[in-house]
């Protein structure tokens, strides 16, 4: 490699100028591209933060793993069919799982719900007595028709801790059969179940919607058969991968399921987090090719004041291509300092606040937790450092290749 038009870039940058203004525009230019650099990292790593920590709140009410139908709203699951899923190597436990709408009457109030039935298996693959809110989980338990309800379904009912033991009524229209006009009344399904506490996800979708009852309830409650499921829920045992434990069981199932993960359970969710975070990516590197434009006017004036360098480099025979790469390395490392810097205070900051917590939230006690979440990835971090890196380079070759080219031209015809 020819190190001599990085040599003389260098002592260009280095080198005291006639005119102060340009070492002026020259540090502005880095400055902004240095808190640029910053400003990106951390934004790409505060939506890494909300990605694990919003993760982590669905964590705790869904399974590893779960198999649901591809069509319809369930799929027959017998004894066998569970068992040739908890066989299969990196399978802790699996629990069936019922669900579907229903209107729940509670005293003089009344929620439409999403009742999901459950079976005992269901507190071995869901770590549910880490989100009860009030009350015990009993649901599926002692063979009993126990309810467990999403803390603010709960409240909506007016179904708090005084009034556990109490009957709550869950009304659900029947699949099957003609409905009767006159009795409107005999097209519903009843059914009733002792609330035994609430739960809290901290999610409204899951706190202000669900109701857990036991399976056995719940089809008498939909009229479904005793094989029939909405999904099995599977846990997956601790120290293997779940990605592989997730194709051995799409292996044995075949193609009639779909095997999902925590994430594609919430595929829209995170695909819109995803989307979010590209957009806030585009919306900072505009701002950061807004702040290159100075890079422009440095090299402009640079290049103006070295004229006569110019042409003493032509005269020792120095070619326009070289010339060209002496200025396009001045710029380069313009922004090359600047995306450094900005790197590594960004990553700085980023590990502090991940470690720490410096930056909180106004009365953080309203709020699950105290500080703004940041997750760091050195991936994000490449992709910072190659963007700007590209967008400093652009940024330079505009001025050099046509100030150069003309300086260049003016002086052949000279001769």
């Amino acid at each position: 490699m020819n190190t001599l038009p990085f040599v003389i870039a260098k002592r260009y940058l280095l080198a005291k100028k006639s005119q102060n203004i340009i070492n002026v525009i020259s540090m502005i230019s880095s400055l902004g591209i240095m808190v640029g650099t910053a400003a990106l990292l951390i934004v790409l790593s505060v939506f890494n933060g909300l990605n694990v920590f919003v993760g982590s709140l669905f964590g705790s009410f869904d399974p590893d793993l779960k198999v649901e139908p591809l069509s319809g709203k369930v799929f027959e699951a017998d004894s066998a069919y569970v068992k040739l899923i908890t066989d299969i190597e990196g399978v802790d436990n699996a629990t069936c799982i019922l669900c579907d709408n229903a209107l729940l009457s509670y005293q003089k109030r009344q929620m439409p719900a999403m009742v999901m039935g459950v079976d005992s298996l269901f507190k071995k693959v869901i770590a549910i007595d880490d989100i009860v809110f009030d009350g015990k989980y009993s649901v599926g338990m002692y063979g009993l028709d126990f309810c467990m309800l999403g803390a603010i379904l709960a409240d909506q009912l007016g179904a708090h801790s005084t009034a556990y033991a109490s009957k709550m009524t869950i009304y659900t229209p029947k699949r099957t059969g003609k409905i009767n006009m006159a009795m409107p009344e005999k097209s519903f399904v009843q059914e009733e179940a002792t609330v035994c506490g609430s739960f809290a996800v901290q999610q409204v979708d899951y706190d202000s919607n669900y109701a857990i009852i036991s399976i056995e309830q719940a089809r008498d409650l939909f009229c479904y058969s005793a094989n029939e499921v909405s999904a099995i829920g599977i846990r997956v045992a601790e120290g293997y991968d779940i990605d592989k434990v997730k194709e051995k069981i799409k292996g044995v199932l075949g193609e009639n399921v779909a095997v999902n993960d925590k994430w594609e359970q919430h595929k829209s969710f995170f695909k819109m987090m995803q989307v979010e975070k590209f957009m806030a990516f585009l919306i900072l590197t505009f701002i950061i090719i807004i702040a290159a434009f100075n890079i422009i006017g440095s090299l402009s004036m640079l290049i103006f004041e070295k004229k006569e360098s110019i042409s003493v480099l032509k005269s020792m025979g120095a070619s326009r291509q070289l010339i060209t790469r002496i200025f396009l390395f001045e710029g380069w490392l313009v922004s090359l300092g600047g995306v450094v810097i900005g790197l590594i205070l960004g990553i700085i900051l980023v590990l502090i606040q991940q470690h720490f917590g410096i930056i909180g939230f106004a009365n953080s006690e309203d709020y699950i937790i105290s500080a703004y979440p940041v997750q760091f990835q050195w991936l994000d971090a490449l992709i910072v450092f190659v963007t700007v890196s590209i967008v400093g380079i652009l940024a330079a070759c505009y001025p050099v290749h046509s100030i150069v080219g003309r300086y260049y031209s003016q002086m052949l015809s000279d001769n």
